[in-house]
């Protein structure tokens, strides 16, 4: 027998707050809220196990930010740190809350209340447990993403927006939607939770207000289906999956807003409806900190990179006006701070090659194994492939945002994504991350179907 509670809190802060994403140092500050934030937790409890999750309208969650969630949940319901996990949906029309340099002034009054805010949501999901029945389906999405790295090819609005479009590779990107359902025993769903991997980006940097881009526009037109249930969304491998239209005028985004979260939430509804019944018979956490290889970049090394982009932030004619506004100016000026301050941690003895935090959930035959990167697509094939669980669920922004875990093909072409996205984050560029990931989440799904 398994209880399952959900609920969910508002976590949409005041408007003029400065949004993240989409660049550095755009002054994206919000004039209002087209979807409120929300956090969304499932709560578990099965023979003596808990377990919780909260999914949170954000584009990342912060290591501060779980430890905080953590030991206030510790206080109100006795939760470990292994049975809490964060996770974020990775909207950029959302506040900046991680000191990720240039993509928007954190508001220290909201990074201060947050962690209660998203703990709220956990505690009345503690509070709301009651005996459930599980149920899965996988069903057809086939009509949003579009993997940016292969697939390149622009393509006119008005294509893309009807209902026959697909991508050009379809194979490099989520085709299917899993969604999973919890119910009374009288049948009424209280809960659910839609997975998918792409980046919810349809908004572009001319949009100011607040929302959770069409993953959660989504669940929340579900949620209105069905009075009283709570959608969580779960994100999938989004490092190289964008939605089909992006980087579009305001007026544009937000008519495609509309259709492509419809598109999703036909598939979630689909999901519901399908939905075959499942044992939830095991609940299983688990948590592993392995140290991923990374670049071994010498002091010397990096101080000539930093003398290579001051010398591109060396301006011809400093007195002209709006020359900050230079999109390559203000991307330099990213890599110049983010290298001073890789030198001086460096100088201090710091470790540049921290653990990072892989967190694993098994209920039933599920087993939701995440990760702090934004995982690529490849990774996520070669996990399922060889995972024991009979549907794995590959996460990626899970309690933390480490950047880009690129894909073999991608690191070797280095760049942004392998390259610079580490430094930005504070950490040097890894070496191997598409083999070392694979394996350690193998490792953890091995040790949720107590093989380890």
């Amino acid at each position: 027998m398994i209880e399952v509670g959900f609920a969910t809190n508002d976590i949409t802060p005041r408007v003029g707050v400065e949004l993240t994403g989409f660049g550095p140092f755009l002054n994206r500050h919000s004039v209002g809220v087209r979807d409120p934030l929300s956090a969304k937790a499932m709560a578990l409890a099965s023979h003596g196990r808990r377990a919780l999750i909260i999914s949170c309208d954000l584009a990342m969650v912060t290591a501060d930010i779980t430890r905080k969630v953590r030991a206030l949940l510790h206080a109100a319901c006795g939760l470990t740190e292994d049975e809490v996990m964060l996770c974020a949906t990775h909207t950029h029309s959302c506040p900046a809350v991680g000191d990720w340099e240039g993509w928007g002034v954190v508001d220290l009054p909201y990074l201060e209340t947050l962690p209660q805010r998203i703990a709220r949501a956990g505690i009345k999901a503690v509070e709301a447990l009651q005996e459930a029945t599980f149920a899965h389906a996988e069903v057809p999405c086939e009509h949003i993403g579009l993997n940016r790295e292969y697939d390149r090819d622009a393509q006119p609005l008005e294509d893309v927006l009807q209902n026959d479009w697909r991508p050009a590779l379809p194979q490099l990107t989520d085709t299917t939607c899993h969604v999973l359902t919890a119910r009374t025993p009288g049948g009424t769903l209280i809960g659910f939770v839609s997975y998918f991997g792409c980046h919810p980006v349809v908004c572009s940097a001319s949009n100011r207000h607040f929302h959770g881009d069409f993953v959660s526009i989504a669940n929340n037109a579900v949620e209105r289906d069905n009075d009283g249930a709570v959608g969580l969304f779960l994100q999938g491998a989004e490092g190289d999956v964008n939605s089909c239209v992006v980087h579009k005028p305001e007026e544009e985004s937000l008519r495609a807003l509309d259709v492509i979260a419809d598109r999703f939430a036909v598939a979630v509804r689909s999901g519901i409806a399908d939905a075959q019944p499942f044992e939830a018979d095991r609940l299983q956490v688990c948590r592993r900190v392995p140290a991923f290889s990374r670049k071994r970049w010498s002091k010397d090394e990096l101080r000539q990179s930093l003398r290579d982009c001051e010398a591109k932030l060396s301006l011809p004619d400093p007195e002209r006006p709006g020359a900050e506004d230079d999109p390559d100016i203000r991307l330099q000026v990213v890599y110049a701070t983010t290298l001073r301050k890789l030198l001086a941690r460096m100088e201090r003895g710091e470790n540049l090659e921290p653990g990072m935090e892989l967190h694993g959930l098994r209920i039933g035959p599920v087993a939701i194994l995440g990760s702090p990167f934004e995982t690529f697509q490849a990774i996520k094939n070669d996990v399922c492939a060889a995972a024991s669980a009979p549907i794995p669920l590959v996460v990626s922004l899970v309690n933390e945002s480490c950047g880009y875990a690129p894909d073999r093909t991608c690191a070797e072409r280095g760049g942004y994504a392998t390259d610079m996205v580490p430094m930005i984050h504070g950490t040097l560029p890894f070496v191997n991350v598409h083999e070392e990931l694979v394996r350690e989440l193998l490792a953890l799904d091995a040790q949720l179907s107590g093989q380890e």
